[in-house]
């Protein structure tokens, strides 16, 4: 096991990687302020991993709720939000039950989003069984759900007890949701580590083969990554919107198509392409640089272009990110692999020429 710590003065916290974390309670049963949790997972995850995370608590001497709620980036909404709520109710879960989300990155975002509004806020561990969420959403304390006009347009800052990914997780993994976490990791080597660029369009192929080693490498690299983001700038209020880079574009993807149509990495794949495109255009990145990203996102199997929603839509649905300010929408753009900058300085003809090149016909 290895362990990356997110320094937040009162609401530090350890981020374990390793195999066989599911039943290491241990990890846990220190930080919790009383023996019970609320499990929260999906439909999905629940039959391959609820009853072993439940029952090494219970061997510890701690009770559990579980809370089964559907799969998919389309039940990340109220509804399924009430559902946790009725569940913690009913169970009379009060102030000290811990809420431990077990699933990929929209359980996280859903049950994060729970437990910070649940009777004003409750404590909170990440599980995640998915790659994105591993080395993504897990990381850094945003919890949210969707609204139909815009992606975690609600939420809050709710930092985790403590992270446990637990790699064994991830040999269940569908193909398509391992090429999924890997546009989150390229994205941190794209905006921060040009070696790590390097690491990946060497060792792409041990990922896809689901390489133990390669993956803890990339889960381990990537969290160290987010986590020195996330120590300056805990709140999104500077250098922390750097981790968006490919969001602008692929969040107005997901929120065209409807959510779930596309996975959450797929569109910031097509999002990180079109971003690219854009800093070149721009002549802030060199077109070959532009170049060696869009094909190490093709060769992981991911989106190169977006779907074809036409100019003025991709701009209304950019308009609505949480990113925009007084109008102006924000983009994160490249000056060379492994340095990015946060501009709002881009011009109609250069953003619409991106659009049109980076959509399919």
């Amino acid at each position: 096991m290895q362990t990356v710590r997110v320094t937040l003065a009162e609401r530090a916290y350890p981020i374990h990687i390793g195999a066989g974390l599911l039943e290491r309670a241990s990890l846990l049963v220190p930080l919790l302020p009383q023996r019970r949790v609320a499990l929260v997972t999906n439909q999905t995850v629940a039959p391959l991993y609820l009853d072993r995370v439940a029952r090494a608590l219970e061997a510890a001497g701690v009770t559990s709720v579980r809370v089964v709620v559907p799969d998919g980036e389309a039940h990340k909404n109220w509804s399924t939000l009430n559902k946790v709520f009725d569940a913690l109710l009913e169970n009379r879960c009060d102030r000290k039950t811990a809420i431990v989300a077990l699933g990929g990155g929209v359980i996280g975002d859903l049950a994060g989003f729970a437990a910070a509004t649940y009777q004003r806020g409750v404590p909170f561990v990440q599980v995640p069984t998915t790659l994105l969420a591993q080395v993504d959403s897990s990381v850094g304390g945003k919890t949210a759900i969707n609204h139909p006009l815009g992606k975690n347009m609600i939420g809050a800052f709710h930092q985790p007890l403590a992270v446990l990914a637990d790699m064994d997780t991830l040999a269940t993994l569908p193909p398509a949701e391992l090429r999924a976490g890997l546009a989150e990791v390229i994205k941190h080597g794209a905006i921060r580590d040009a070696a790590f660029f390097d690491w990946l369009e060497a060792n792409l192929d041990a990922l896809l083969r689901l390489d133990r080693g390669a993956l803890a490498y990339v889960v381990k690299r990537s969290v160290e990554i987010k986590a020195a983001v996330v120590d300056v700038d805990e709140r999104e209020t500077g250098p922390r919107a750097l981790l968006n880079f490919g969001h602008t574009f692929g969040h107005a993807i997901e929120a065209g198509l409807g959510f779930g149509a596309w996975l959450h990495g797929e569109a910031v794949a097509a999002g990180m392409v079109m971003a690219a495109d854009l800093s070149a255009r721009l002549g802030m990145l060199e077109r070959a640089a532009a170049d060696r990203l869009r094909r190490l996102i093709e060769c992981a199997g991911l989106p190169t272009a977006g779907p074809a929603l036409g100019a003025d839509r991709y701009l209304d649905l950019m308009a609505v990110d949480k990113k925009a300010e007084a109008g102006r929408i924000r983009f994160i753009l490249l000056d060379r692999l492994g340095a990015a900058r946060i501009t709002d300085q881009v011009p109609p003809d250069a953003l619409r020429a991106t659009l049109t090149a980076c959509s399919e016909r």
